[in-house]
């Protein structure tokens, strides 16, 4: 089911390998939808409400009564929602809001450089967020926790949340999208999806929506583009694209629960990739041959076939462990997961992963909803530079510079000559003022 890429034998190539490479991703063209979603963000911009009405109609096929859910509309949400359900989501709130704390550190670090001279910085919540929760091949209420619990704990002041509509519920998001949302005690949600959502959130929309400082949160390519085409006039997370698993194994893992995990991330997406990487070709094989099985029985046979089946999934066989580990970290994938003997261990020598998943007992889908750790992770390699969403995305760090008249005369020659070599005289001057009779409490002597 898989396609197999043998890399045994080849360490001693003339050429070397570029590990980033040995498994392609799956062509996802943002510039080319950029075409398509650069009007449609106009649109928004010109028309506001309007606008929104006529794509919603366009792209959902149905258009909410009010694009603004109502307080009644999620706390009927709340009231019909299974018991075991909820206490899974109050798990996962609680469980995220935990690790979202601890991440949090001290608001403000004072660094004493010289007598009167001081620098703090600062860690300043972003003021308005807007989170995006996707609501197409699944109504991701997990996602509404990972987006709003650490804007939450940072201390934003204002969150708004939107989601696509669905015509099945009369032109509202999932009815589990809002349970969490009420939970969460978020007020502000929206009915509004895709390009348009992205852009009501960047232009804001008079009389409805206020707008945002920072957009976070996953989508489909529409949404991807609309946060490239709109970044600068908003902040955003990043460009999440299709997810991937990648799974380090040797001979001890067992095969029925890699081939399990690989079928979790493919079920998301025809565009997920799937990708082990062992040693053995002996648990590949078992691997393959378990995967025939579990495919025919799961839901969306279809999806995780066509993912499986596409250029981004595959079979890596390495000659050992530390080229393994090669493939992993020049892959940087997603979700790494690593089962192996001495998993810890292996572990630890992971550069590049957007979330690291140890052992048997610790699938991809623990971290999807109750593991406390993000799920809006980089993809597509990023993780080699990039982070999951966690409370520091959503804060500033802001510098603080408070020196007296003594502090400023010990560095203020400096401060000038540096200038002059910049050729910005004016900066020497701002600096010079203060000691010649025009500055502060001056008494005109020399420094």
């Amino acid at each position: 089911m898989l396609a197999t890429i043998d890399l045994r034998g080849r360490a001693g190539d003339a050429t070397p390998l570029d590990y980033r490479t040995v498994v392609p991703r799956a062509v996802v063209d943002v510039e080319a939808a950029l075409s398509v979603v650069r009007p449609v963000c106009d649109d928004v911009a010109a028309r506001g409400e309007a606008a929104l009405r006529e794509l919603s109609e366009r792209f959902d096929r149905v258009v909410p009564a009010s694009f603004r859910v109502p307080a009644e509309a999620m706390d009927a949400a709340v009231e019909h929602l299974d018991p075991e359900l909820r206490s899974a989501f109050e798990l996962s709130i609680a469980r995220r809001r935990e690790v979202c704390a601890a991440e949090l550190g001290p608001a403000a670090v004072d660094v004493d450089l010289a007598p009167g001279a001081r620098v703090t910085q600062r860690m300043v919540p972003v003021e308005r967020v807007g989170l995006y929760v996707p609501g197409g091949l699944a109504p991701l209420a997990s996602s509404v926790i990972m987006n709003v619990v650490p804007a939450q704990v940072a201390g934003c002041r204002s969150i708004a949340v939107t989601s696509p509509p669905q015509r099945e519920f009369g032109g509202l998001p999932h009815p589990s999208i809002l349970a969490v949302c009420r939970m969460l005690g978020v007020e502000e949600v929206y009915a509004v999806g895709g390009a348009q959502a992205v852009a009501m959130f960047a232009y804001g929309v008079p009389g409805l929506c206020e707008p945002v400082d920072m957009v976070t949160g996953p989508g489909n390519i529409y949404v991807v583009a609309a946060k490239r085409l709109l970044r600068g006039r908003v902040s955003i997370d990043s460009e999440a694209g299709p997810t991937e698993i990648l799974v380090l194994a040797d001979a001890t893992a067992d095969p029925a629960l890699v081939a399990a995990d690989l079928v979790s991330q493919a079920e998301h997406d025809p565009l997920a990739a799937s990708v082990l990487v062992t040693d053995s070709e002996a648990l590949a094989q078992r691997v393959q041959d378990v995967l025939g099985d579990q495919v025919a029985a799961t839901k969306h046979a279809e999806r995780v076939r066509t993912s499986m089946g596409g250029r981004q999934s595959a079979v890596v066989l390495v000659d050992d462990l530390e080229q393994g580990l090669a493939v992993a970290n020049g892959y940087a994938a997603e979700h790494l997961e690593v089962q192996t003997a001495d998993a810890p261990a292996v572990a630890t020598r992971v550069t590049n992963a957007g979330a690291v998943f140890v052992g048997p007992w610790s699938p991809v889908s623990l971290g999807d909803y109750s593991a406390g750790s993000t799920h809006v992770l980089p993809t597509g390699g990023c993780a080699c530079h990039s982070s999951g969403l966690n409370v520091k995305s959503f804060l500033k760090a802001m510098h603080v510079v408070t020196y007296d008249r003594d502090a400023l005369a010990e560095v203020a020659r400096r401060v000038e000559v540096f200038a002059e070599a910049e050729d910005l005289p004016g900066h020497a001057r701002a600096v010079a003022a203060r000691f010649d009779g025009a500055g502060p409490e001056s008494d005109g002597s020399d420094r």
